[in-house]
This record gives structure tokens, sequence and C-alpha cells, in this order.
């Protein structure tokens, strides 16, 4: 069987095995309480898998387990890689981050500001300086989701048909024109709000490079990367590895959730870089390569494929955040996949700065982000260390995962 598997030893990169057991044992209970369907982890350190585990059922009615080459809808694990691809166009002087988005897409143009009332009735003000490509890299454009349900432009949103997803047959470059035409949520640059920023950054990729996202994705990152399960759908030949999308039901436990999970099977009018790919363990696992810098391999290459320099990962991996400031004093209080005490934000990556403040065993300088099927991944460049976690379960937030996985992978590291 083809898939994910483990490279070395654990002891040979500084894991106890036992230690590492206790992952195991603790995530499979989760799915013995039917919490979750199942699961798959992986860790590696200085760029060699030392675990790999799986556990429980991709598919539960039908019996299916989880195998290593199982695919998963990784949500917005697909923000970091089109935040790479944007920094590839960037890196060859397609834009500055400092470029109004009305210079690459006129409809961002004469933005307005939500200022008072409800979704049915508001009133807005001129933006006092326009939507600029870091805004759109560090979630502070004043765009929003239409699923955080906190806000009236929230509604307006979900009133146009974005919610979790988009009003059938619209494409990408329509979406985008939707959204420039609601009000913003704030000024830009003003606050954190996790949103379609990155989906806004998908369409300036394509602009910029005058190919649809999807043949950027296969052609500049994917194929040097060596990842060939990544799409933006899974096809017939593909289909059978994809397990139903699963929810949290009433006592806790996963049930099927059909309309939202089979949207997967099918090719999509829009191409969502914010939450559009499908992908496998050991594609992503070669992506974290690929950002992770080691002496013998600096960040940015993988295999002799270099997609960014180093420089640019380390500058897409430090806190953009003004004043240094945490998520916690720049963000609003609603949905995302990280936590906000001590974590600051970079060009489509959360970044740990304070450990003792985040309340969990890291490393300061590691960069992280998830999806909302409870996906998870995190970098740690002063450790060489990388993580995942996949399984199927909306939303992100029904559980602790994310710092378990954390605290249960760092006190296996003894050396």
């Amino acid at each position: 069987m083809g898939g994910v598997q483990t490279e070395v030893e654990a002891a040979e990169v500084g894991f106890d095995q036992s230690r590492l057991d206790r992952i195991d044992r603790h995530f499979a209970r989760y799915v013995d309480r039917g919490r979750l369907p199942g699961w798959l982890i992986t860790i590696s350190r200085h760029g060699k898998l030392a675990y790999v585990a799986t556990y429980g059922h991709r598919d539960v009615d039908a019996g299916l387990p989880v195998e290593p080459d199982t695919l998963w809808r990784i949500y917005s694990m697909t923000k970091p890689i089109t935040s790479v691809a944007a920094m590839m166009l960037y890196e060859e002087g397609a834009f500055q981050l400092t470029d109004p988005v009305s210079r690459y897409i006129p409809s961002f143009a004469d933005a307005r500001v939500f200022s008072g009332g409800s979704d049915i009735g508001f009133s807005t003000v001129p933006a006092t300086e326009p939507v600029r490509v870091w805004h759109l890299l560090t979630h502070t454009s004043g765009l929003t989701y239409g699923f955080h349900r906190s806000h009236p432009v929230d509604a307006i949103y979900r009133a146009n048909g974005f919610e979790w997803g988009s009003p059938r047959g619209m494409d990408l470059a329509g979406c985008v024109d939707a959204w420039a035409g609601m009000p913003l949520l704030f000024q830009p640059g003003s606050e954190w709000n996790y949103s379609v920023s990155t989906d806004v950054l998908g369409r300036l990729v394509e602009v910029c490079s005058g190919q649809r996202l999807d043949e950027f994705f296969a052609e500049r990152i994917f194929r040097p990367l060596g990842m060939t399960e990544t799409a933006f759908w899974a096809g017939p030949e593909e289909a059978g590895r994809l397990g139903p999308l699963y929810s949290r039901g009433p006592e806790g436990k996963a049930i099927p959730m059909d309309a939202m999970g089979k949207a997967a099977y099918r090719e999509p009018a829009y191409l969502s870089g914010g939450g559009g790919l499908v992908s496998s363990a050991a594609d992503y696992h070669r992506f974290t390569q690929m950002l992770l810098h080691r002496p013998d391999s600096p960040a940015g290459e993988l295999d002799g494929a270099r997609l960014l320099s180093p420089r640019t990962v380390g500058y897409m991996t430090m806190n953009h955040l003004p004043g240094n400031a945490d998520l916690e004093e720049f963000g609003r209080p609603l949905f995302a996949e990280s936590v906000f005490q001590g974590v600051g934000f970079g060009l489509g990556f959360a970044v740990q700065l304070d450990a003792a403040a985040s309340k969990s065993l890291c490393s300061v300088g590691e960069f992280n982000w998830g999806g909302a099927a409870s996906t998870a991944f995190w970098v740690d460049p002063a450790e060489q260390l990388t993580a995942s976690f996949f399984t199927q379960l909306m939303p992100s937030s029904a559980y602790p995962i994310r710092p378990q996985l954390r605290q249960l992978v760092y006190q296996a590291l003894v050396d």
C-alpha cells in the first residue's frame, strides 16, 4: 500500500518511543467514544518521519479504515499554499506588498466600511486607505466570513450566498467582485479578522500569473514538490480514498455531513484558495518539509526544487501584526484555527510569540495553521520538527485536539 510511512526509528531523532505511544492511546479514545471517525498523525524531525499512526475509519458506515494513503479535505490548510503561491510571484516582482489590491482587481476600488445599522439597513464610510496585498496575507483587510455569525457584515455575506461556500456556478473572479461590493468590517489594517482574504489572494495569483489557480498550483508547486495527490477535488479514480465529512452530533457523536461533504467529489466552479483543496498526509508532509529550515536544506526548497528563498520563508513566518501584537490584542474574539494569546500572524501562518502566554508546549518561532474539519499542522524550526493531524470533523473547535497534540508531541521529545 502507498502513502505516508515512517522513515527513521524514533530514538534516532530524539523521541522516546514509549512516550510517543501515549499519542495513540489518547486519540484512540476519541474514536472509541464515537467523537471522531478516525485520524492520521505524522511527526518528523530533521526531515525524517519518525511517527506515522492511523486509527479508526475514514468511512464509519462502510467500515473503511483510515489508511496511509487516505485523502482529506484540508480546508484552510489550503491558505498556506496560496500564500506561498503569492510570495513566489512577489519574488518575481509581480507586485509589492503595499500595492492596493484594486491595481489588480478593479472592483476593490472605492471600498466602503460598515459604520452602523444591521444587515438589512446599514451605513458605510469610505475606507481611509485601500485594501493592500499585505492586508490579504495577514487577514487585516476588513473582509470576513459568513459563518462567523458575530457581526451584521457576516450576515450580509450569508444573505448573498456566502457561508461555507459560494452561490452555485459562481467562479473565483465572480466571488471576489461580490465581496468587494460588500462593506468591510473595519478600516484596512486596523484589526485582524479571519476571512476570505486568502481567496482574494488566490485571485491575485491568477491575475498576476495569467493562469487559473489550479493550473498555477499544479505547475509551480505540486509538480516540483511531488505532491501528486493534491487538487481542488477528488476525481472518480481517487474518490474511494476520501471518506465522508462528519459533524458533531447529539452527545458529541460524529455524524455524516453529506451535503457539504459531497462537494469534494466534483470539480468546483469556484477555486477556493482559502479552503478548497483535498490532499494526502504524504503530500502535505512534503509541503511542510519545503518550509522547514534545516542546515542541509535551507527553507523554501525540497529535493532540489526551490519555490522560495530562505529569507522569504523567514519573512512570511515572522509576526506582521503592528507593534508585535498578538491575536488577543489585535484580533476579534471569534472562530479561528489557533489560540489567540501569545500568537501572532505572519504572511499566511499563525506564529508562536510567547509559549507561556499561549499555555502550550511549543517553540517561539513555530508557525502553523489548521482546517475547518479539525486538520492541523505546525513547523518548528528551532527543533527541526513538523507535525500534522488529519481527520474529518466539523467544526475544528469541537474538541481541544490541537493543544493536546502539541503537549503529547513535545513531552515525547527527549533530546
